[in-house]
């Protein structure tokens, strides 16, 4: 499988501890992002249509809501072992990035201000 973007990689893992509604993944997407991922319901709704194709996530159960249907989606097994791959696959990114700095002197604490070279 292809590495997940980053909005596929937030929408699984906001599904990861229970079932969600599309306001819901909204909401929590942009948590777990701090803000930087916004994802707009077309944009929502297109992703879910794909890793509902990719039997990635299905549809979980359906409430009237202020009669409004509110549909809510789950992670699937296949979506669980993506998601677990995709994590492994950036860990070891993450691993093989921090040691190359450290190997620099790079440390957090030392990170320059500006974004200048180390």
């Amino acid at each position: 499988m292809p590495p997940l973007r980053e909005p596929t990689f937030l929408i699984l893992t906001a599904l990861a501890l229970r079932p969600l509604h599309g306001y819901g993944l909204i909401t929590e997407v942009s948590e777990l992002s701090d803000g930087r991922v916004t994802l707009r319901p077309g944009t929502l709704y297109g992703a879910l249509d794909r890793l509902v194709d990719d039997r990635l996530v299905e549809a979980d159960h359906e409430e009237v809501v202020d009669g409004r249907l509110r549909r809510y989606y789950r992670l699937t097994t296949p979506g669980v072992e993506a998601l677990a791959a995709e994590t492994e696959r950036l860990q070891r990114n993450v691993e093989a990035a921090s040691t190359r700095l450290r190997t620099r002197g790079w440390s957090p604490a030392a990170r320059p201000a500006t974004g200048g070279a180390v």
